[in-house]
């Protein structure tokens, strides 16, 4: 029998509710928090910040190759840091990085390095985390998979209202397409529709199906 520390996978399109949904799960359930978005926002921004060309896959490839990635864990949740530089909110959801994060995410060497950064933070403890592969890819033998979506109207609507200019519908189809670790339902998840439900009722049916 297995003895590793749980892990909540939570697996969604972009602005579907999952990093809210994910966040209090993890505090009402005592696990840590680990946003791996952020992981490939800190490679995107790293790599935007040394001139590299995000649409050219092998200069992404070269530079994220010489890239010092940290997750220190903060009050509950992993932060990211790039040489020893905490990256803000800001940072992370900037428009450059916003508009260039799936152009990184699909270079498979990238995923490969980070699916491997993600798999060792199992020493942490419990986790729950969040993605766009964690129960199909990183931990695809986790007995708790949850998948959040929304309507493809609300998630634009969420984004512009964040103040962010991406294309949702752009940003599905990169994710969904790439060869590497494709945005997927994975199997056996419990699919939960955040659409029209509040942010407790989506933790409340997230923490039923969990069953821990």
């Amino acid at each position: 029998m297995s003895t590793a520390p749980p892990v909540v996978t939570i697996d969604g399109p972009a602005a579907s509710g999952k990093s809210s949904i994910a966040r209090l799960v993890a505090r009402r359930l005592g696990f840590t928090y680990v946003n791996t978005g952020n992981m490939y926002r800190a490679m995107t921004w790293a790599v935007i910040n040394a001139g590299v060309d995000p649409h050219s896959a092998d200069a992404v490839r070269a530079a994220a190759a010489g890239v010092v990635l940290e997750s220190p864990v903060v009050e509950g949740r992993t932060q990211v840091c790039v040489a020893g530089h905490t990256l803000t909110d800001a940072e992370l959801n900037s428009d450059s990085v916003n508009k260039a994060v799936s152009l990184i995410a699909r270079v498979a060497e990238v995923r490969e390095r980070l699916v491997a950064d993600q798999r060792a933070l199992i020493a942490i403890g419990p986790l729950v985390m969040e993605g766009r592969d964690i129960g199909s890819v990183v931990f695809p033998d986790s007995p708790h998979k949850i998948y959040v979506d929304a309507s493809e109207e609300v998630r634009a609507s969420r984004r512009s209202a964040q103040g962010h200019a991406d294309q949702v519908a752009e940003r599905d189809r990169m994710d969904k397409q790439r060869k590497a670790s494709p945005l997927v339902i994975p199997e056996g998840a419990k699919v939960i529709d955040n659409s029209h439900i509040t942010l407790e009722q989506a933790v409340e049916q997230v923490i039923a199906a969990l069953k821990l």
